[in-house]
């Protein structure tokens, strides 16, 4: 009788440990957009936001990295997946998918701007999403 309970008591503490360890699955992003647009712990929220984990078990992020651009004038946003070295995690710049999004607003403020530039990556980043997993 004993050894039920403590079988069973064991059993429980296992499977919360194993809940409570359970993280989101590693990412690896990168960014290089023009601060005035964008900035960069924001373009990377947003990616991550986007990006599914059912993608990172497809492309694990010891192996690719998603890099976003944004820039202004005509803003674009570019994001690709692009592959690391194998022996030190370097980025190749080999895209596997690419994705650019552009739009302009004549006579825009600065937060016209930084609100289009925002629209035009998640737009980059889900039209790489979509090209990955269907």
């Amino acid at each position: 009788m004993k050894k039920a309970v403590l079988i069973s008591a064991l059993m429980l503490s296992m499977a919360v440990w194993a809940a409570e360890h359970r993280t989101a699955p590693k990412t690896n992003l990168m960014d290089h957009s023009t601060s005035t647009l964008i900035e960069t712990s924001a373009a990377k929220a947003l990616m991550a936001e986007i990006i599914p984990a059912r993608v990172w078990k497809l492309y694990p992020a010891r192996k690719y990295t998603f890099l976003s651009q944004v820039e202004g004038g005509l803003v674009s946003a570019r994001v690709m997946l692009l592959p690391l070295t194998a022996t030190v995690g370097a980025v190749l710049m080999r895209p596997q998918k690419t994705a650019t999004a552009f739009d302009a607003q004549p006579d825009s403020s600065t937060e016209q701007c930084r609100s289009l530039a925002r629209d035009k990556l998640k737009e980059a980043t889900t039209a790489v999403i979509s090209a990955l997993v269907r």
